[in-house]
């Protein structure tokens, strides 16, 4: 809102005002206002949520061994993150560009599916919280939304990055004068860095295209589901998701950034997306707001985000990745998340296949794959036979957490460095 406001005052000479045309100003801005907004709200949000016993009412001691510790503490904290999201973005944002508009209703979508995920927990008792099926239906269906949206518009264009060779064994890359409608994808290690989804579907003859765009949307699908899960199931210490979020944000908005720009993007060797700048706002946003959450949310914590926050955080890392057509490096950026995910998927089929043998048997400890560290071996059950053991004793949940924001620093860089790899 207040972007076109001052535009509007730009052309009658009002000094200042055309500070709002640039992009690094109104990232910055979003970035501290949504920080401030997160660290004001979450204090009088946290007496709130106290007042009308908005709470955890009972933890699993045999996985939290600091769990006692935490019954009391509100829940739905998420919705501080999605407030001082949304706040900046609807001021300084440029709310006519299509891919702001699809990180809103993202975040708007998921925020609420997580919020009735927790309102049935606190309100009902009901630990299981909303069935797996009706979380699933919302995660595709706002994949699909996405996917199909990314598709249909002839908003979403793109230019791609040609490589040419010139003498001197010197590559000069350049990109498509005229941005248009394109299925390619970028994809670490490969020359070219590009993958074309209507490739894949050749076998389709002259429908490759079609079944090229199908394969996309399935592959949204398929991308936000998994991410938003994956941040779920990272939520389980305090700071944990939090952390690890604001590191992965760092990461695609820089990423976002160099893609909206012709030149960083000829020197990455990656696709020139036109009006891509506009994520850069909202991924500031986006930072800002789970930096002013992590005053509450770390150790030991004072409001925990709840489904209502992981959820939603999962689905704008995992479109606003899409958006840039980088959803292929999302498993070296979210390694932490997909790590958890394929722990309990791990853990899971290993214990059903011993079941089938009348054997007791699980690989991990725990899982997800963070509660492994911080489970004592006289925790285990004494009847079941454990492929890892370690470590033998509990470790502290704030220096797993710290532990972990390290392991995703360092994908971050790696991913972002990929792009100079081929």
């Amino acid at each position: 809102m207040l972007y076109y406001l001052f535009r509007f005052l730009e052309q009658y000479g009002i000094s200042g005002s055309h500070m709002w045309g640039y992009i690094s100003f109104r990232s910055l801005l979003a970035l501290i206002l949504s920080l401030v907004i997160s660290a004001w709200l979450g204090e009088k949000f946290i007496k709130f949520l106290k007042k009308k016993q908005i709470t955890e009412t009972q933890r699993d001691a045999s996985i939290d061994p600091f769990g006692v510790q935490k019954i009391g503490v509100p829940s739905m904290g998420g919705i501080i993150i999605i407030v001082a999201i949304l706040v900046p973005v609807l001021l300084l944002g440029r709310l006519r560009n299509i891919y702001l508009l699809l990180m809103i209703v993202t975040t708007v979508w998921l925020g609420f599916l997580g919020g009735m995920d927790d309102f049935i927990k606190i309100f009902r008792r009901n630990k299981e919280g909303l069935k797996g099926k009706y979380k699933i239906v919302g995660q595709v269906g706002i994949g699909l939304i996405v996917g199909l949206t990314l598709w249909m518009s002839p908003d979403v264009k793109m230019n791609e990055n040609l490589a040419i060779e010139r003498q001197g064994q010197e590559m000069v890359v350049k990109h498509r004068a005229q941005a248009t409608k394109s299925l390619k994808t970028t994809i670490p290690f490969v020359k070219g860095h590009n993958l074309d989804y209507s490739h894949i579907m050749s076998f389709c003859g002259k429908y490759k295209t079609a079944a090229g765009w199908i394969l996309f949307v399935i592959m949204t699908i398929l991308v936000v589901t998994a991410v938003s899960n994956g941040a779920n199931l990272n939520d389980g210490m305090d700071g944990m998701c939090a952390g690890n979020s604001a590191i992965i944000g760092v990461a695609i908005g820089i990423l976002a950034y160099v893609s909206s720009h012709i030149e960083y993007a000829s020197y990455l060797n990656i696709m020139y997306i036109p009006q891509s700048e506009e994520l850069v706002v909202f991924m500031c946003a986006f930072i800002g707001a789970l930096i002013g959450f992590l005053w509450y949310n770390a150790y030991p914590a004072q409001v925990f985000m709840g489904d209502t926050g992981s959820l939603t955080i999962g689905g704008i890392i995992a479109v606003s990745a899409i958006i840039i057509h980088k959803e292929l490096m999302l498993p070296i950026l979210c390694g932490i998340f997909f790590i958890e995910s394929l722990s309990v998927i791990l853990q899971v089929y290993y214990f059903k296949l011993g079941k089938r043998r009348g054997v007791k048997q699980r690989i991990f400890k725990r899982t997800p794959i963070h509660d492994n560290f911080r489970t004592q071996q006289c925790q285990l059950d004494p009847e079941c036979k454990y492929l890892i053991r370690k470590p033998e004793g509990a470790i502290h949940e704030s220096k797993i957490t710290i532990r972990f924001w390290i392991i995703t620093i360092i994908l971050a860089a790696m991913t972002i460095i990929t792009l100079k790899i081929r």
